[in-house]
């Protein structure tokens, strides 16, 4: 299965779970769970700054919404500690970033 945005292939990054429990028992315990949730957007403003990586925009307290954290290697999942996968790219530049892999399937056709 292609992904027509991203012209990646999701089939192989699918993953089926890994026991037979109902979806509403999996729900709850991970309702239940204590995990702390890792909120990398702000670490990521810590590390990096308030600065567009690629525009170098800069931002502040007012209009920081504009500033998003974007996974260089693609995955959402991967956040290191000391934001090695991460670079902060205003919302401009972070939709240019992603749309370069639809314009490089369309030049490519």
């Amino acid at each position: 299965m292609q992904n027509k945005r991203y012209g990646r292939d999701l089939k192989r990054r699918t993953k089926k779970p890994s026991d037979d429990r109902p979806v509403a028992e999996i729900i709850k315990e991970l309702k239940q769970s204590n995990a702390p949730t890792s909120d990398y957007r702000e670490q990521s403003l810590r590390i990096h700054g308030m600065i567009c990586a690629k525009c170098g925009r800069e931002f502040d307290f007012k209009n920081r919404k504009l500033l998003t954290v974007h996974h260089k290697d693609g995955n959402h999942h991967n956040n290191p500690q000391d934001g090695s996968n991460w670079e902060n790219l205003c919302v401009y530049c972070h939709e240019d970033e992603h749309s370069r892999f639809t314009l490089g399937d369309y030049f490519n056709k």
